[in-house]
């Protein structure tokens, strides 16, 4: 397909759009906040939704969990009115790791995820003596890249250990920096031969879990033609809702253009999108 203006139209308000779907899922890093601050259009877009009695469902591969992910959400100014609920890749991974009680988990990322693990029967314990992993991210996402832990990444792919990715996510911004996240660890490790379980979007899973709440929230289940996916990342938001059947709309963040949508033309959208299947719409920014 070629990709046109009329394939994909920029649109500097979502509003007309948003409100022919009974429901949105928005990707929260990169759509609603930076992971410095909230974006002011996007909590004010989502909250005129739910104004009209739309549904907004927060979905990140974030590996916190629901309950520290929305407190971080208030603190970077994300309102409280502007969205329903969260489904996050660390509330799958919680899920998943309920089933290996008694565990032995290596735990492959800096510390402040570590409520990933409160109240399981699990026990944290050096990579030598593991029998499963849990990436959440880099130890260090300031200063390190994945390149170094290929020595260590290689040394668990012999031993045949599976690894739990709490966040597909290869890169986000954080202001104006992009840094490295677990799923850039997780393609080193599955290319090495290890086995990879990725909790979080593109995959499945986290989509059902986030349509069960929606029909919790609007009485029925919504027929995926009622819900609007809306995020930024290629390879995860677009490529999520199109595996699940939903409508897309992108967002362009800095992952794929330049500082505040700038590049968003017909060429990057070509590019971005060949041998894609195309969103509803692209825009710089959420915005009603």
């Amino acid at each position: 397909m070629t990709i046109s203006a009329d394939t994909i139209p920029v649109l500097g308000s979502i509003g007309e759009l948003g409100k022919s779907y009974s429901a949105w899922l928005v990707d929260i890093w990169g759509v609603m906040h930076n992971g410095v601050r909230a974006f002011p259009a996007a909590v004010e877009a989502t909250r005129r939704f739910r104004e009209q009695d739309g549904i907004v469902v927060l979905l990140s591969n974030s590996p916190r969990p629901s309950e520290g992910l929305q407190r971080q959400l208030r603190s970077l100014g994300v309102t409280d009115q502007s969205f329903d609920a969260t489904v996050s890749s660390g509330d799958l991974t919680r899920h998943e790791l309920a089933k290996h009680q008694g565990a032995r988990i290596f735990h492959l990322g800096p510390e402040r995820d570590l409520p990933i693990f409160d109240r399981l029967d699990v026990t944290r314990v050096d990579a030598k003596d593991a029998e499963l992993i849990v990436c959440t991210g880099l130890f260090d996402d300031e200063t390190e890249t994945p390149e170094d832990y290929e020595g260590l990444l290689h040394e668990l792919a012999d031993r045949k250990l599976t690894m739990l990715c709490a966040n597909p996510d290869h890169l986000v911004e954080r202001g104006h920096k992009l840094v490295y996240c677990a799923g850039a660890l997780a393609q080193l490790y599955a290319e090495d031969g290890g086995e990879v379980i990725y909790a979080g979007k593109p995959y499945a899973p986290i989509y059902e879990l986030a349509a069960e709440i929606i029909a919790e929230r609007a009485g029925r289940k919504l027929s995926r033609s009622e819900i609007l996916a809306i995020g930024d990342g290629i390879h995860t938001d677009m490529a999520g809702a199109t595996g699940f059947g939903l409508d897309a709309v992108f967002v362009a963040s800095g992952l794929h253009v330049g500082p505040g949508g700038e590049g968003l033309d017909d060429v990057r959208l070509a590019e971005l999108f060949e041998g894609r299947k195309p969103p509803r719409a692209a825009m710089p920014a959420l915005a009603w």
